[in-house]
Order: C-alpha cells, then structure tokens, then sequence
C-alpha cells in the first residue's frame, strides 16, 4: 500500500506535538504547483535541495581544514549531514517536524563560499559599497534565484517555512537577517532547531579534528569546564589518549548537549504554555536552546576553540592563502569578464558585474577555486 500526501498529512495531525509545524498548514510556495501524490510539502522541499548542485559543491568546501589537507576531516557536506542528523533527533524527541528540522538544516550552508569563514569574510570586504556578502542571505538567493533546474521559476520554489528557518538561522557566528519573514516573530520551533544543532555539531565535530590533526593536545583543554566534566563522566584520568579515547569523549560530548537542550527546550515551552505554532512564533525569546549552565560552559569550550584552533598558525596561513586567491579572482574576473564563463557572462544581464562575480567565486569549491587561481596566474597551467 501506498501511502498518499494526504495519509501522511493526517500521520501528521495525529503524531505531532500541538506546537509543531503541520506540513498541510504551510503558506505555500511563490509559485503555485500541483501537490506531490505521495510527499508532503517539506519532504519535497527536503528532495529538491539534497538534488541541487549547490549542495553537492559542499563535499569540497572547507569546514576548518582544507579539503587537500586530509580525507578524515569535515568538510562543509559532512557538517551539513552531521547538523542534520542532531536536528532530527532533537525533532522526533520534542515531538516537532522532522521533514521541516531536515530541509532547513541540509540547507543551511548552501551559501557558504570556498574555504569557510575565510572566504565568507573575503568575499564580504570585497563587496562593501555593492551589498555585501552573507552566507545566510545567499543561500536563500540560491533557493529563490540562483538554482535553474526547473522551466517555470527562477530558484527551487520552497515553501515559506523552509525560507524562513533558512534566512533566521543564527548562531554566535551569523546574524540572522530576516526582514522580509516577519522579523517581529520567532521562528517555528523547526527553524528554531536548526541553529543549534549547527552550534553543537560544529563545536563538538572541530574539537574532534582539532584534535585528530594534532593542532590540539589533550592537555591543553585541563581545567576547561565541560573537558573535566567529560572525563569525570569517562571515568578517564587524563592520561594515555589515542582515537578511542577522543571518539569516547566526542560522543558523550554530543550526547550531553542534546540531552540538555531537549530537557531545557522542554521545560521552557511547557512553562510558556506553548500550544501552537503561533504561541511558539510570538513568544519574546526563542524556545530552543541550552540551560544557562551548559550554555557557559559550551561558551567557554567555544572561546577555547576559537583562539586555539580557527586562530592556530597553521589554520590561520590556510585562511590568508585563501583570501589571496579569492581577492585575486575578484579583482581578474572584475578587470576583465570576458575571463569569466560565457554562461556567468550572460548573466551580466541581469545582475551588477561585482554580484555575478560574487555569485561565481562563491559557488566554487575550493579545488575549483585553486584550479582557476593557476589557469589565470600560472603560465605554465593549461587554461
């Protein structure tokens, strides 16, 4: 038996927590298409995402290390799909949309540029005066112009849930800028759930790389809050540390952060009184989210995390390696187009000469990246 759109509606209506986003309640798409026979909205949304070529770039972006640097590092798809995983256990527990929780999390990052927050930040300086550059606001550029797969619509025509859990993702690293989604609203608890399941996989998943690639010592995390609590609840002293050890303390590092975001996200919508989307979306402060105590200490290992790690000199030459190439890209594609793809070429009209290059450079993986840095600088490089 084949179970219809409308029997997974109802699956829905009767599993669901009161609070949760029904994909049959959606506000729709920009453009109105026929329903699929057996998918809900959000399922279909899920699909067109995963099959953009946008999201198979991420297999070759960095997430803190280079992608020519190691095969057993994160790259920007394996932290999306580790995101994924987090959000939807954290969905099927609190009783939310795991369908909604999945097509905002793979979508996340489809905007990120090559070479992580180097190129972000590379990208960003190079625009001021012509818009800037977010990887927020360009993955939502992604789904609503950029992607061409189908005949009838710029973009992949997502529903407006899946748009807004997208432009209000925010974590310490992005603000989230929501001016066209009701800004003066929180997000479903489904957008809401994206942002930290980001923070907690990215947390937990570089700790285990920083200390995978030996950029990290076991000893430099003493006295850090949650390494003490991990080894108290390890049972492990402190001394011979090898993969088996790291792999412990990385899981029960994860386990603990969900576990004290279910328990706290709990405990804050039943003391609202949440019982519908709506009283989830007009509540002053977002649901989800850490206890204070867990959120200091997570805060602390971030710090750490921030100075020992993303600022290590061998991250740090990485990153400057990374903003010479992009600058000198923007500045070759920005002299003389006529470098640029034919395809990109046509594009010039539509769009501003520095926003198509934008768009371009950002698209690219970082092998793509190096690739055209030695066509145009290289003479010895074939073009």
């Amino acid at each position: 038996m084949v179970r219809t759109r409308e029997e997974l509606e109802r699956i829905e209506d009767l599993t669901l927590a009161p609070y949760a986003m029904r994909s049959g309640h959606s506000r729709g798409r920009v453009f109105p298409e026929e329903e699929a026979p057996y998918r809900t909205a959000f399922q279909r949304d899920r699909d067109r995402i995963l099959h953009n070529t946008a999201f198979r770039r991420l297999e070759y972006k960095t997430q803190v290390f280079v992608i020519h640097e190691g095969d057993h590092y994160r790259t920007r798809l394996t932290h999306t799909l580790e995101v994924t995983q987090i959000g939807r256990t954290m969905a099927r527990a609190l009783g939310a949309n795991e369908d909604l929780v999945e097509a905002v999390c793979l979508a996340h990052d489809l905007g990120h540029p090559a070479f992580g927050h180097a190129g972000e930040m590379t990208l960003n300086r190079l625009m001021q005066g012509h818009g800037g550059f977010d990887h927020n606001r360009q993955s939502l550029r992604i789904v609503e112009q950029l992607a061409a797969h189908y005949p009838e619509f710029h973009g992949l025509n997502l529903t407006w849930e899946v748009r807004e859990g997208m432009v209000k993702h925010e974590t310490e690293y992005d603000v989230a800028d929501a001016s066209t989604f009701e800004p003066e609203k929180q997000c479903t608890l489904e957008g809401q759930l994206a942002n930290p399941a980001d923070e907690i996989a990215y947390t937990a998943h570089d700790l285990d790389d920083g200390l995978r690639s030996g950029l990290l010592r076991p000893e430099q995390l003493n006295g850090l809050a949650w390494w003490e609590h991990l080894k108290v609840s390890l049972g492990w002293d402190g001394g011979h540390f090898n993969d088996m050890v790291r792999y412990r303390l990385t899981r029960r590092l994860l386990g603990l952060l969900v576990t004290d975001l279910l328990e706290a996200t709990s405990a804050r919508l039943e003391a609202e009184g949440c019982a519908s989307v709506e009283d989830v979306r007009q509540c002053p402060q977002k649901m989800v989210g850490l206890s204070p105590g867990v959120a200091a200490m997570t805060r602390e290992l971030k710090h750490f995390l921030y100075e020992n790690l993303y600022r290590h000199p061998h991250v740090m030459r990485m990153q400057l390696k990374a903003e010479r190439v992009i600058t000198a890209l923007f500045e070759a594609y920005l002299s003389e187009p006529a470098q640029l793809p034919y395809d990109v070429q046509a594009q010039l009209r539509e769009r501003p000469l520095e926003r198509v290059v934008c768009d371009y450079i950002a698209g690219m993986t970082d092998r793509y990246a190096l690739q055209e840095y030695a066509k145009l600088f290289d003479p010895m490089t074939a073009v």
